[in-house]
């Protein structure tokens, strides 16, 4: 059945919505575990996403409603909240508790949100949800934020109020997602550049392999914890504030301060990955995508076997993409332990590259994968500002 994400609103709230906005998700196609080490990744917006309408109330509370999840949340307007439990409106009540605290001037509101990212997929659901909900917050309430400074409490949120220790990646990627350009990242100064993606005759598969992973409950924080302890090491001679702030040669002469075999690897990875992502940028700016797709698969072997993050649904993944002749790179996209990999396809072999892989994947795995086809999109932005294809594809996915 089809729904207009105006009219459930109207269902909900029985009112009219007064502002709707939209904030993607991502996919990093290079520069995995490297945020949080103060290195170089290029993610890039994917044209999936999180819905926000919104209508203020005069009755001093929140209310949080979802299409997608069937918990929905009354609270009061009060000075700060608490995470409760694993429910999905812990993303914005955790922004709100921010704004509150920074002492903004904020109403209550009724709030919907829809999303059409698949849940628990390592596409950024939650930064997201942070990041269209800060933006929102932002507009509405004339609060003065930069749209860094979104970026930046968004991530404080994530660290501070739900748990997980990410990086800065994610928030950065969905606000300042510009469309047919991967944004290279520096995590450490927060300098970027926007790369030209020019695709060609290839196109952005994702590959969900549906098996969910919860990252405040996974190794997420564990492989931080690492990265920690390899940095203390190298510090005994080093004058470095992050792993990433040398390169592969400069590490192998010092890596054996590293005394344990796992930290080893941990550190091995993040450093070659960091180099990894300097060649990816200038394959793609010149049109490289031979070499930018074989960047790929180098990325995933090494999440696999020094970081060992991937599991046996992504390696699938990756396996499959070696061998279609159709397929210039693939590799686990985001954090691991499940969620979504990506590959880079010939446009006019995708339902091959589909069937294909669904095959593969369902005879190794025993249940099939979802495969989508995404553009490069723009960040956070008022829903009414992006282009009218942005409303046609919403109303034909409600």
């Amino acid at each position: 059945m089809k729904h207009n994400l105006y009219r459930e609103f109207k269902r909900i709230f029985n009112k009219d919505a007064e502002n709707a906005y939209f904030s993607p998700g991502r996919v990093n196609l290079i520069g995995e575990h490297i945020d949080y080490n103060g290195g170089l990744v290029m993610p890039c917006a994917i044209t999936f996403g999180t819905y926000i309408l919104a209508a203020a109330n005069n009755d001093k509370v929140f209310r949080f409603r979802s299409l997608n999840f069937d918990e929905s949340l009354d609270i009061p307007l009060k000075g700060e909240y608490e995470k409760t439990g694993e429910t999905w409106y812990n993303y914005p009540l955790g922004i709100i508790d921010y704004f509150m605290a920074e002492h903004n001037e904020i109403r209550g509101l009724d709030l919907l949100y829809y999303g059409d990212i698949p849940i628990s997929s390592g596409l950024s659901s939650s930064a997201s949800i942070e990041v269209a909900t800060a933006y929102m917050l932002n507009d509405l309430f004339a609060c003065g934020y930069s749209k860094l400074e979104l970026v930046q409490l968004s991530k404080e949120v994530e660290n501070d109020f739900i748990g997980v220790a990410c990086g800065i990646m994610d928030q950065f990627a969905v606000a300042f997602g510009e469309k047919d350009k991967a944004l290279m990242l520096n995590c450490d100064s927060l300098e970027y550049k926007a790369v030209d993606s020019n695709l060609g005759e290839y196109c952005l598969a994702i590959i969900n392999t549906n098996k969910p992973r919860k990252l405040a409950e996974s190794k997420y924080n564990e492989r931080v914890n690492e990265c920690q302890q390899a940095l203390k090491a190298l510090q005994q001679e080093l004058d470095i504030q992050n792993l990433c702030d040398i390169d592969t040669d400069t590490f192998r002469k010092h890596q054996h301060l590293i005394k344990d075999a796992t930290v080893l690897k941990r550190a091995t990875h993040v450093v070659e990955e960091n180099d990894r992502v300097k060649l990816a940028a200038a394959a793609l700016e010149t049109g490289d995508l031979g070499e930018f797709g074989q960047l790929m698969f180098a990325s995933h072997d090494s999440l696999k076997n020094l970081y060992e993050v991937s599991g046996k649904e992504l390696d699938a993944i990756a396996e499959y993409g070696k061998i279609d002749p159709n397929v210039a790179g693939a590799r686990m996209t985001g954090a691991g332990f499940s969620g979504c990999g990506i590959a880079l396809v010939k446009q006019s072999a995708f339902e091959q590259f589909t069937q294909g892989m669904v095959d593969y994947y369902t005879k190794k795995i025993g249940y099939a994968p979802s495969v989508y086809l995404s553009a490069i999109g723009d960040g956070v932005g008022v829903l009414n500002a992006f282009e009218n294809s942005k409303s046609e594809t919403l109303n034909s996915k409600l």
